[in-house]
């Protein structure tokens, strides 16, 4: 098969990494150092149970509009920060809109694929995330990933609108399977979204503030609570979108964070590189819904007005 990875940051390039192993033509979409790293050196990926350095093909934007056609590809998969949604659209919009191709976003937050899916359409539009994975570029061309790495799909917002688009998944999630990444076919992507941005808004935003790992950030006695409050308020937000996250669905994701690895959120790593933070993909989204629905959600408010002022410090 052939897939086209918009992003190869350390987690869009983790999974490429994976099927171009297992023999499937994969293009990659990059800027600046690490660009031209991965079209001089290849890509390099180091993971506790998979190495890979190999040549990639690399290309940015403007070269990948003039050469090649959406329509080559099986899949498209779009692991960008959030916050270049907006712009990725203006820009390849049109270049999408013009193939009948299925667009997968593995992007944090819930606002990603109602983004995608005004461009190209719900029977195109494949919701998506990566779960127990981090990954990170270490140096231009490097990347240094943990996790099982399982990924969740799904037909946009769920199998009763797109029903036909969710048939044509399942030789995709069989692929990802065989190349080594879990993966799993979801009736309700909306529904799993939100689930994960639980995690997203428990741990991301107090990490970068604290500068503390997920795993010493859980097992503190003070930000361990504040995890899961703001995994609370996650939950009441999500009834705005009309999902039901229930006191089961928190527990069971506060219990995967506190016993997942030890790692690095990606705002604690944008944080420390001086990189813009997801803060309105994550806490914003929250905090929206809340006023949206007349409800308070203390912590989440807190946490982001703090981060805030410390990134304008």
């Amino acid at each position: 098969m052939r897939f086209l990875m918009i992003g190869a940051g350390g987690i869009g390039a983790y999974y490429a990494a994976r099927l171009q192993t297992a023999g499937h033509e994969l293009t990659l979409t990059a800027r600046g150092k690490h660009l031209q790293a991965l079209q001089k050196n290849g890509l390099k990926v180091q993971h506790p149970e998979f190495q890979f350095h190999q040549p990639v093909t690399a290309l940015d934007h403007a070269t990948l509009i003039k050469s090649q056609s959406a329509n080559q590809f099986d899949l498209v998969i779009i692991s960008l920060k959030s916050g270049a949604t907006p712009a990725l659209l203006t820009e390849l919009g049109d270049w999408l809109a013009s193939a009948d191709t299925p667009v997968l976003s593995l992007q944090n937050g819930v606002d990603n694929e109602p983004q995608i899916a005004v461009q190209i359409g719900d029977n195109r539009t494949v919701g998506g995330l990566a779960v127990r994975i981090g990954g990170h570029i270490i140096e231009p061309g490097v990347i240094d990933a943990k996790g099982p790495a399982q990924v969740v799909m799904g037909a946009w917002p769920n199998v009763s609108n797109t029903s036909e688009l969710q048939h044509r998944l399942q030789p995709l999630v069989d692929a990802f399977i065989a190349a080594g990444i879990p993966t799993t076919l979801s009736d309700d992507i909306q529904y799993q979204l939100w689930r994960k941005l639980l995690i997203n808004n428990g741990v991301n935003p107090l990490s970068a503030l604290t500068m503390l790992d997920t795993r010493a950030l859980t097992q503190h006695p003070a930000y361990g609570k504040a995890v899961y409050r703001m995994m609370e308020e996650t939950a009441l937000a999500a009834e705005a979108d009309g999902i039901n996250l229930s006191k089961a669905d928190v527990d069971e994701m506060f219990n995967l964070i506190c016993n997942f690895d030890a790692i690095k959120t990606s705002m604690l790593v944008d944080k420390e590189k001086g990189r813009p933070l997801e803060l309105e993909e994550i806490c914003g989204a929250v905090l929206r819904r809340c006023a949206a629905l007349g409800k308070e959600a203390p912590t989440t408010e807190l946490i982001q007005a703090l981060l805030k002022q410390d990134i304008n410090t």
